[in-house]
Order: C-alpha cells, then structure tokens, then sequence
C-alpha cells in the first residue's frame, strides 16, 4: 500500500493541454509539459481559429480527432513538437450542449517501447466502430481493433455506449467482458477507461484509453458521479470507481465512509466548479507521490454528470 512510485517507468503519454474558446480563437488555459520546456514556449504562443490546427479541428468538427503524424498535416505546431520527439496526438473537445467549453489535447512519442492505446469510436449502421486510434507498439492490437466492431452493450465501447458514463475495466487480458482480451494480453494492456464524448449532433462517439503495465497512460484511475448532487448550496460529487494496483478501493476513505469533493475544492473541485478540465502538476492537492494530473468532465443536460480523472 505505501511503496513508492517507479518514476522509472515513462508513461505512454507525454504531454496534455487544455484549449479554451476566447472570441472566435482558442487559447491555452494549461497544460503539463513535463521537461519539453521548448514545446511549451510554442504552445503558450500559439491561438487556434475554428478549424485551425489540432484543437480547431475538433472545434469546428465537432468530435475528437486523433491525429498519427504531424509532417505535412494541418498540425501548427510541427517544428516544436518534432524536436520534443512528439508524433501523435488525440483533441478532444468538451461540450455542454451547444456551447463548447475546452479541447483536451494529448500528445505522445513514438518509439519501439511505449505501449497502449488512445482510441475514438464512432456509431455506425447500430454499430460501434473504429474511427482512429493510436498505439505506439501494440501494432498487432491495432490490426485487430480496426477489424472489431461492437454492438450496443459489448465489450469497453459498447458498454459505455449502452450506459452513457464512464467505465473502467480490469485485467484486459483475461476478462470475459473485453472482447480483444487475448490481443490485449499479448500487447501487455491491463486497465481500460472508456467514457462517452457528448456532442451538439448527436451523435455516439467513445473515447477508450487502454493501459500497459510498462509504459500506462496512468498509474491512477477515477470516475466521479456529480449528477444532481448538492450539498448545501455547493455541487457534490462521489467517487463511484477507480483503480490503483498499489491502493485499496479508492472510492471509500480508510473509516470507509465515501470519497465525495465539493465545487471549487482541490482538482476535482475546481472541474465541478468551472465546467473545464483541469490538468495538474505538483504534489500539491493531489493524492500522496502523485506529480501529474487530468480531470475530464462529461456534461449532460446542462450539467456536469460524470469526472474522469488519471493520476500519475
């Protein structure tokens, strides 16, 4: 329970940002960079029109974007993010109903060791499909998701689709429910986190983010309920699933009692708050040897329904 993190091990992402609308641009509200103090500088000097750019595109295209190479693409940031090693990213924009409130934009290296995966699924013909993805070296996982469509309620996808919330799934390699189990265990994939992507049309899109022991996208996991919940005059939300291999159940306290955060209350209380996802560093506020945060809300209805948030 108490051993210490092995910062050792990279982790599949390596950076994240968050883009918000100011006027008819967006700009950069925060982001962890880690050391790619050079990518940074770019990024803080960058603004994105409609439809410019990564985070412009799912703007304007309402709907996330994975986007597998940078040379020769609509990608403002090339030069910066060739230097930092960065070769892919996923844009993933946050609505609530109409009005856009941010674009998640995360970005990862490519090279022979990280391994996992970063996909979006899109409903068609009744079925959930593979719309792109990206996974480092998992290249036969790959071939096998762009082959794997998922009907209503099957597998990771389905099942988020079916429910509408998050959903976290254990051990991939070996659990009846996930229906790539046996590419996901040759891959080395162990946890996974699908969640629904809302947008104004409509339509069904699932972000699935898939995590190997050797170089995870997290080492935390947590999904928060924040539907119609207030305490007091202040909105509530409760812990309703995570997963940490060196924690306990993480949605109860040690008296067992269950996890909540109010609005405007460390990380997640400043989403509850703000309707923005939130990206952290520091150990400040966040759960002990933890550096690096990203809480992501999901609104429905005029609300924020669900958190997702990884700890690294």
């Amino acid at each position: 329970m108490d051993e210490v993190l092995d910062r050792s091990v990279p982790t599949f992402i390596q950076v994240s940002e968050v883009w918000v609308p100011e006027g008819d641009e967006l700009v950069l509200s925060t982001g962890d960079y880690g050391d790619l103090k050079d990518f940074a500088a770019a990024s803080v000097a960058t603004r994105f029109a409609k439809g410019a750019g990564l985070p412009g595109k799912a703007w304007a295209e309402a709907r996330p974007v994975v986007l597998k190479g940078f040379e020769g693409s609509y990608f403002l940031r090339t030069e910066a993010a060739t230097a930092a090693g960065l070769t892919s990213a996923v844009a993933v924009p946050v609505f609530d109903g109409e009005k856009l409130k941010a674009v998640l934009v995360v970005l990862c290296g490519d090279d022979e060791v990280r391994t996992g995966a970063i996909e979006v699924w899109h409903e068609q013909n009744d079925l959930l499909m593979l719309d792109d993805g990206w996974y480092g070296a998992a290249k036969h996982f790959e071939w096998v998701s762009k082959h794997t469509h998922f009907p209503r309620g099957q597998g990771l996808p389905g099942g988020v689709w079916a429910s509408e919330t998050p959903m976290l799934m254990r051990d991939l390699g070996s659990g009846y429910r996930f229906i790539r189990a046996d590419a996901a265990g040759k891959a080395g994939l162990t946890t996974g986190l699908g969640l629904p992507v809302p947008v104004p049309t409509g339509d069904t899109w699932v972000l699935t983010l898939l995590s190997a022991r050797g170089t995870p996208i997290a080492r935390r996991f947590e999904i928060w309920d924040a539907r119609s919940a207030v305490v007091g005059s202040k909105k509530d939300a409760v812990l309703i699933d995570g997963i940490c291999e060196r924690e306990g159940p993480l949605w109860v306290d040690e008296t067992g009692t269950p996890r909540r955060a109010q609005a405007w209350a460390g990380p997640i209380g400043r989403v509850l708050g703000s309707g923005l996802p939130v990206v952290e560093t520091g150990k400040a506020g966040l759960p002990a040897d933890y550096e690096r945060m990203v809480a992501l809300p999901i609104h429905r209805d005029g609300e924020i329904a669900h958190i997702v948030a990884w700890y690294c």
